[in-house]
């Protein structure tokens, strides 16, 4: 006999709080503790040091003809992988018009480009101790850094290593982050890479916390965000993928308020975007024009800009122990800078919509200046970029923040840049900056973090330097 009270009720839906109100009161406390539970911050040069001298690191110039994994693709001569995995270097044709219609000034050009369409994983692992959170750092071994090993996050892979296209071992730690407990997921973001050399490229950004037993190797170590910050401050130190994720942390906002609303700053942010045409087509490697092939390297015809190179690498420590690759090499030390200024004592920073060939859309915000000055030496004044020799001549008494930094050593040979915070008194940044150009808070920033595309790596690598100064005066962001 059937019931005529219908069915049961359904379970009630629970709802959550949008966002984790402590968050932001431990990611304050681990600001504030300079001394670590596992690990002191002046240990750690030694404890780098020892992880050199643990494994056999070497990595050594070959012709292209030397390449074992690698081949000039026939018809195209793009470089691909035997397996059709990991990345290719291809050729991109670059149009970019500016203007409401496209109808403004014009530039042209091609050159060599890394493709790369899987997303990777940059996963930095949390874990309280003595109720203060601590960060999983890596001595990690990237070819292309100066000094080999440096501070990596938890978790540096591409879909080909930790899908193990390399037929090496598995990457340490990686279920964390493959299948994270969305409860425990603090940073979660898609983030671009260089869109001078790489097309279309993009990361995902992680920080995820677990209350579970983490095994111990040697090559990693447990740190606070206030150990971090001071290291931060010190060259070669903390890797690009690291900076990346930090660059994320949702700190609380505490500023008062900006020059800008929120919603001018996207106002203006999607005026920029929507006024930029930038148009990109893939060519084949061969064809690209302005630049020559040699047996060593495939290098722009006037010397500037990068070349393209081959490696062969020894690493006890990853986890495929010996092969060679195709990296980019930098023409000179770049510089990166931001100009900071007070209005109102409010900090503000000098952002510019920057358009690069490689972007997933037209312009992202970048540093006040970002570029190699060699490579515009030759250029009469009017034409170098805004703002770089007021950066270049800065006294001493002006320079905020100074350190060199390692770009991607995974994919870039010695790829160094200058990273500079400058007091704008004297620089001529005006409240009303030329086109392209607004000035933004650091909070204002790190909100944009949290979504991906809107601030490009370099930009991200001096907001988390922003952090670090705030931290090290302060003790929190």
């Amino acid at each position: 006999m059937s019931s005529c009270l219908g069915p049961p009720p359904a379970a009630p839906v629970a709802v959550r709080p949008r966002k984790d109100r402590s968050l932001a009161g431990r990611l304050a406390l681990s600001a504030a503790a300079r001394r670590g539970v596992r690990s002191r911050t002046e240990d750690v040069h030694a404890w780098l040091a020892e992880r050199r001298r643990a494994h056999v690191f070497r990595v050594d110039r070959i012709p292209f003809a030397e390449l074992g994994e690698w081949r000039f693709e026939p018809g195209t001569g793009d470089l691909v992988h035997r397996s059709g995995r990991f990345f290719t270097v291809e050729g991109l044709h670059v149009e970019e018009h500016d203007g409401p219609y496209g109808d403004g000034p014009r530039r042209e050009w091609q050159q060599p480009v890394i493709r790369q369409p899987e997303v990777g994983i940059l996963g930095i692992l949390a874990k309280e101790f003595d109720g203060v959170l601590h960060f999983l750092m890596q001595a990690k071994m990237e070819p292309g850094n100066p000094n080999l090993l440096q501070l990596s996050p938890t978790v540096q892979a591409t879909r080909s290593n930790y899908t193990r296209a390399h037929r090496g071992a598995d990457v340490r730690l990686i279920d964390h982050f493959v299948r994270p407990d969305r409860d425990r997921i603090i940073v979660d973001v898609l983030q671009s890479e260089q869109g001078s050399w790489f097309f279309r490229k993009s990361n995902r950004n992680m920080i995820v916390e677990t209350a579970g037993e983490v095994p111990a190797t040697d090559d990693f170590r447990w740190l606070t965000l206030g150990q971090i910050a001071e290291l931060l401050h010190e060259d070669d130190m903390v890797n690009m993928n690291a900076r990346t994720v930090l660059s994320c942390v949702p700190y609380q906002d505490a500023s008062p308020g900006a020059l800008l609303s929120d919603a001018q700053l996207l106002s203006w942010f999607t005026g920029e975007r929507s006024r930029r045409d930038v148009r990109t087509r893939r060519v084949p490697l061969a064809s690209v024009r302005g630049w020559k092939h040699g047996v060593e390297a495939i290098e722009h015809e006037d010397g500037r800009y990068f070349k393209v190179v081959a490696v062969s690498v020894r690493a006890g420590s990853r986890e495929v122990v010996g092969w060679d690759q195709p990296l980019i090499e930098p023409v000179g030390t770049g510089v990166t800078a931001f100009l900071v200024r007070e209005i109102d004592g409010v900090p503000h920073v000098l952002v510019q919509a920057r358009a690069e060939g490689g972007f997933l859309d037209t312009v992202e915000l970048a540093p006040t200046v970002q570029c190699t000055p060699g490579n515009h030496a030759h250029l009469p004044e009017a034409d170098r970029p805004p703002f770089l020799d007021a950066v270049l001549n800065a006294p001493e008494a002006r320079i905020r923040y100074q350190a060199v930094h390692s770009e991607e050593g995974g994919r870039f040979l010695n790829a160094r840049s200058r990273y500079l915070v400058v007091d704008a008194e004297g620089t001529g940044a005006a409240l009303d900056p030329p086109a392209g150009f607004v000035w933004a808070t650091p909070a204002q920033l790190r909100a944009l973090t949290r979504h991906g595309h809107y601030l490009n790596v370099e930009a991200r690598t001096l907001l988390a330097c922003l952090n670090a100064m705030a931290i090290r005066t302060r003790g929190e962001v």
